[in-house]
């Protein structure tokens, strides 16, 4: 028997003009939701200013798109498999142009709001779509450099999509974020249908496909995971994190995926998350490891342009310029440590490199300070930028290959949920550490104690104030209070990724290649898998 995950053995990438098409297409997708994600950031002062908004409404424009991308995508994997990749794609591709068309129209945050949500839908059934497309496309074992580019791609918009944001903010118009989505975004939706060769589901009638979807699982799921992302992410920022209003949410959502997990286990025909992709060690421990790479990830790209702007003074563009030594080994490592995954025909050697390696770089950014140089906070960057960029292949490729291959879409579309997932608790358990830490550190300093809650709670506002005042002893203590508070982030940050790379070594090398014998994987759920020895 062949190993879980695999394709035959005879079965080649054939890169004709329709691979070509498609494959760029969805690469250029993938750039436009990368660069949406992130370049609103730096224009969310102007954009509230224009719109007259208020801090809380700032604050759900960003919020409503993480929160919309993250709940849907298994549901987009699940309904992937009953109605094709085709249909789904083209689905959230319409909600992502109809979003931006929403957004760069918008005249008040109610509108902007809604039209960020839809675009959360689109992108997060976008991402989804097209790493399960791409096991489609391409056998297992030449996976590696196809994943490795788009997640080349992913990178490239997220570190860059600051720099986009706060170019058209500040020299265009801020709705030109969103109106530069629709022409390519739209050609895609054209170009799509006629180049794309993807899985077909088995010919049966539509009511039955209709009747077969776990309505259950997906209201349970949904609303679950709502509940608790806005729990996290309106703590400490709307309301306390021990207040009713935080807790309750969080409280519902566990009470939520045990009844839905429940459900899905000892009710549900057809499962919208089937538990037997969670059935061996490899599988867990890299779901883990993906969660802890979203978060690492995210905190970097959310935190560290922030630093640029208070502790250095530079403007939005140049503080998203700032970031791109990390796209100098992030981008370059994504796409060799893919390459030689598929090479070499084993993945645990490049899980565990990355893991440490992201261990490594988180650790180095601790050492920026107020006073470090540009040479200086460049190069401790480029390790951080070899690890994260090593796991966007690695870990995918392990759960891959894991999975059996009736689950094998549930599996990729939960790869994108749990790394969306570590984004949203990235950004939470960053922002909570800041706080607390920069609360602490500015009590040290009499002439900023008066303001150290709003300092703490608003770095929007720190960094305004920051770039009225003049340079003094005042201001340097200010700026070394800031780094300070972001050196936990990146202790915890290294924390977790020294945990995840201890439970790394777990991972066992699946083969890449069908019809070798198969042996059981200790603790394995109702399947086998073929090890290289």
């Amino acid at each position: 028997m062949g190993k879980p995950g695999d394709m035959p053995a005879h079965k080649a990438v054939h890169v004709n003009k329709s691979f070509i098409l498609s494959f760029t297409a969805l690469a250029l997708v993938a750039l436009l939701v990368a660069l949406d994600g992130t370049s609103i950031s730096v224009a969310l002062p102007i954009i509230s200013k224009r719109l007259g908004g208020t801090a809380i409404e700032a604050f759900w424009t960003g919020t409503s798109y993480l929160l919309c991308s993250t709940v849907l995508q298994p549901s987009f994997g699940s309904l992937s498999d009953l109605f094709g990749r085709k249909p789904l794609i083209m689905l959230a591709l319409l909600f992502f142009v109809v979003g931006a068309i929403v957004a760069a129209t918008s005249q008040n945050f109610t509108i902007m709001i809604a039209g960020r949500s839809l675009q959360g839908v689109g992108g997060g059934g976008v991402v989804t779509l097209i790493e399960i497309i791409i096991t489609d496309l391409v056998p297992l074992q030449l996976r590696g450099h196809y994943f490795g580019m788009i997640g080349t791609v992913l990178s490239i918009g997220s570190v860059t999509g600051p720099i986009v944001g706060g170019g058209f903010a500040e020299q265009v118009s801020w709705r030109w974020i969103f109106y530069i989505n629709v022409p390519i975004a739209g050609a895609s939706l054209f170009l799509i249908p006629f180049s794309l060769k993807a899985h077909s589901p088995t010919p049966s009638p539509l009511n039955a496909k209709i009747r077969s979807i776990d309505y259950i699982g997906v209201v349970l799921f949904v609303a679950s995971m709502t509940s608790f992302l806005i729990g996290i992410t309106w703590g400490g920022v709307i309301h306390p994190w021990r207040s009713v209003q935080t807790l309750c949410p969080i409280l519902l959502a566990i009470i939520g995926m045990i009844i839905f997990a429940y459900h899905e286990i000892s009710r549900a025909r057809d499962p919208i998350i089937p538990v037997s992709i969670f059935g061996t060690p490899t599988a867990i421990v890299n779901f883990i490891g993906v969660t802890v790479h979203g978060l690492i990830l995210w905190c970097v790209l959310y935190y560290l342009p922030f630093y640029f702007e208070a502790v250095k003074g530079y403007t939005p563009i140049l503080a998203g310029t700032a970031l791109l030594p990390l796209t100098f080994t992030l981008c370059p490592s994504a796409i060799t440590i893919g390459l030689l995954i598929t090479r070499w025909g084993c993945y645990r050697w490049a899980v565990v490199l990355g893991s440490l390696l992201a261990c490594l770089g988180s650790g180095l950014l601790c050492i920026i300070n107020a006073h470090t140089s540009v040479a200086g906070w460049v190069c401790l960057m480029l390790v951080s930028g070899l690890g994260l960029g090593s796991l966007f292949p690695a870990l995918i490729y392990a759960i891959q290959a894991s999975a059996e291959p009736r689950h094998l879409a549930m599996a990729v579309a939960m790869c994108s949920f749990f790394r969306s997932l570590g984004q949203a608790i990235g950004i939470a358990i960053g922002g909570v550490i800041f706080q607390n830490s920069m609360h602490s550190n500015l009590m040290k300093y009499p002439a900023h104690a008066s303001h150290a809650d709003d300092y703490s709670k608003n770095v929007i506002l720190l960094v305004e104030a920051l770039r009225k005042m003049p340079e003094s002893a005042t201001t340097d203590d200010l700026k070394t209070a800031y780094s300070d508070s972001l050196r936990i982030v990146w202790a915890v940050c290294c924390a977790l990724a020294g945990i995840s790379a201890l439970l790394s070594l777990l991972t066992k090398d699946y083969t890449l290649t069908a019809g070798e014998p198969a042996q059981e994987d200790v603790g394995e759920t109702n399947k086998t898998a073929t090890q290289v020895k």
